[in-house]
Order: structure tokens, then C-alpha cells, then sequence
């Protein structure tokens, strides 16, 4: 009983977030539903600044907190609607409490347990253990991993909590101001064009972000390679 006790609350956010998606209400934040209302939007967040901004951290951390994966709709929809800098500064606290409630509630839940972590988990320990300042930045700074999985894999890993923040904080950060980039420049490439599809990626404010956050998730092959040629060289004959 002790152990559902403790799981109770990871298991109410993973079924908040399971409703949230089943309810469609991430499809108004689509390019076209955007598109179509942006005037009535634009609005909305010019006659209430700091309720809509409030608003939309709180949309955020829920979509974070319960690790559903329409977290990077959400985002690119802050980018079109506020803009690179606010929607930044905006998705940057609401991610960092998202991924908060989220390692709280995972943290709890796996304090009572006895049993083995799952493959992936496992893998990481040894690296954490090692290393846990600099395998956790890089973790948060490359974008492979979901960001809602990396938190429960620290939060089993009892990363400490100070370290978990400024990692989220920082990396997530990044990451941010890419995305937020890719819903900006959505916003100015509808604004030239009636039209939803794949030609809207090809404008260059969508397309340099784009090759950005490519860039960060080919970053850990460059980083292995180099690290490899590295050791080869400085092995001992």
C-alpha cells in the first residue's frame, strides 16, 4: 500500500496528461487553427498582457509536469504568439516548473522502491555516478532524449535538487530560444502566406532555427567520435 501511496502522485499527473491530450485541446494551437485566429489572439494579448503570459506558463508547466509529448506545440504556439524574447522568458518558467512538479512526484514515488531501474535508467547510472555536474548539463542540453523522460531518469537517479534546476533552467533555456525562433518565424511566414503546409518550413526564420536544433542533436555522434579519436591517441602502447 505504501508503494501505490507514494506513486499516487506521478500516477495523477500522467492521468491529467492523458486527458489533456485525449481532449484535443492542443489542436487549437496548430499553424492553422493560429493562423486562422491570430487577429482575435493578438488581441487578446494586447487588451490582457499579463493575464494571457500567466495564462500560457500555466498551459506549459501542466503539459511539462504530466510529460505528454504536445509540449513542443505549446512552445512553437508561445513563439507565435509573443514573440522570440517574451515567449523565451515565458517558456523558460514554465519549464522549469513543469519539470519541478515532475521530478518532485517521480522522486516520491521511487523513494520506497526495492526494485532494479529499467535498461535505460541503468545505463545512465554509471555515467551519473561518475560524473553527475556534467552528465546532467549534458542530458538537458542535447535535444534526443524527451525532456520528460530525462527528468524521471534523474529524479531515479537522485540527481540533487539544485543540480536538476539550474541543468532544466539552463539547457532547457537554450532550446527554448530555438524553438520559440521556429513558432516566430511560423508567425511571419503566415503572415506572407494564406497557405499551411511544408513549404512554410522552407522560409530562412524557420529554417535556420530548425538546422540549429539538428545541430544540438547531432551533437553527442561529433562528441563520441571525438572522444574516441581522443582516446586512441592518448592510449598507452
Amino acid at each position: 500500500m505504501s508503494r501505490w501511496r507514494a506513486a499516487l502522485p506521478l500516477i495523477l499527473l500522467v492521468l491529467a496528461g492523458i486527458v489533456l491530450f485525449a481532449s484535443g485541446s492542443l489542436n487549437q494551437l496548430s499553424p492553422h487553427q493560429l493562423l486562422a485566429n491570430q487577429t482575435e489572439l493578438h488581441a487578446q494579448i494586447s487588451a490582457h498582457p499579463w493575464l494571457s503570459r500567466l495564462a500560457y506558463i500555466g498551459l506549459l508547466t501542466l503539459t511539462m509536469a504530466t510529460g505528454i509529448p504536445g509540449t513542443i506545440v505549446v512552445i512553437l504556439a508561445g513563439g507565435f504568439a509573443f514573440g522570440v524574447v517574451d515567449a523565451t522568458l515565458c517558456s523558460s518558467i514554465g519549464l522549469t516548473l513543469g519539470s519541478l512538479i515532475l521530478y518532485l512526484a517521480s522522486r516520491y514515488a521511487f523513494s520506497g522502491g526495492t526494485r532494479q531501474p529499467p535498461a535505460v535508467v541503468a545505463r545512465l547510472r554509471h555515467g551519473f555516478e561518475q560524473h553527475p555536474a556534467s552528465y546532467t548539463l549534458f542530458l538537458r542540453f542535447v535535444p534526443v532524449v524527451p525532456f520528460g523522460a530525462v527528468t524521471v531518469a534523474l529524479a531515479w537517479l537522485r540527481c540533487p535538487l539544485w543540480l536538476f534546476l539550474g541543468a532544466s533552467w539552463l539547457g532547457g533555456t537554450v532550446t527554448l530560444i530555438f524553438e520559440t525562433s521556429i513558432g516566430a518565424g511560423l508567425g511571419d511566414a503566415l503572415s506572407r502566406s494564406d497557405n499551411v503546409g511544408v513549404g512554410l518550413f522552407m522560409h530562412r526564420e524557420v529554417l535556420l532555427p530548425l538546422a540549429a536544433i539538428a545541430l544540438l542533436a547531432l551533437l553527442p555522434l561529433a562528441l563520441e567520435r571525438f572522444t574516441r579519436r581522443w582516446r586512441s591517441r592518448h592510449r598507452s602502447p
